[in-house]
């Protein structure tokens, strides 16, 4: 303890940058967590329900679902079932820009998580080489004290040892949190699956009016002659 109360005091300037890529890491975490939880719903009770209305061709009805279900699912849903009323032809690339607007809130503050995590490291080394250095000078000036060098080299490896902690901190709740976003894509691609499957069905189901005009037509000249 009186290890670290020691290399706080001589070594905060370079323990400080680590000591804010803590407090960010801390940030990011609790805002993903919040946001996760927040939109956190029971997407395959939805589907099935979703599925239920659009095999009834009722885009109101599906509409209104995906509005009581809330959370980015449902606005995704609710931005793919107006797509699929307005335009059916364009209807997978409309829907994968609203997917990726959606993933990008999902992904806000990621980057900083996956920075840190990159970065700490480093830091950490550099707080050792800076201290490392300061003692090889007090020893070059005071002489051949082992305590002085021990205590340097102590404190010098705590940095090393605080930014590497926070490193592993960072790349864990990064690689969860990736994860996580991964999922929300995954339930995008099922919802983007169950809109082309309705749109195929509406296609199939459409008669073909302009050659059942031209058959009529080819009937009346037949019996005209």
């Amino acid at each position: 303890m009186g290890l670290l109360i020691h290399s706080i005091q001589q070594d905060w300037g370079v323990l400080l940058p680590i000591l804010i890529c803590s407090i960010l890491v801390i940030g990011v975490a609790i805002n993903r967590f919040s946001f996760y939880k927040e939109n956190k719903r029971d997407v395959v009770q939805f589907i099935y329900r979703l599925q239920k209305e659009l095999q009834k061709d009722n885009l109101d009805g599906a509409q209104s679902l995906s509005s009581q279900l809330g959370g980015i699912i449902g606005e995704v849903a609710e931005e793919g079932i107006r797509v699929l009323s307005e335009q059916k032809k364009d209807f997978s690339r409309s829907f994968d820009i609203s997917a990726s607007l959606a993933t990008r809130k999902l992904e806000k503050h990621l980057p900083i998580m996956g920075t840190i995590g990159g970065v700490a490291p480093f830091l950490g080394l550099f707080g050792t080489v800076v201290r490392i250095l300061y003692t090889f000078q007090d020893l070059a000036t005071q002489g051949n004290q082992s305590a002085a060098v021990a205590l340097g080299i102590g404190s010098a490896l705590i940095a090393t040892a605080f930014g590497l902690g926070v490193a592993i901190i960072a790349v864990i709740f990064y690689n969860y949190f990736q994860s996580t976003v991964r999922r929300y894509e995954d339930d995008f691609q099922l919802l983007k699956l169950l809109f082309l499957s309705f749109a195929d069905s509406e296609e199939e189901t459409t008669p073909n009016k302009p050659n059942t005009i031209n058959q009529q037509m080819q009937n009346q000249r037949t019996q005209q002659f």
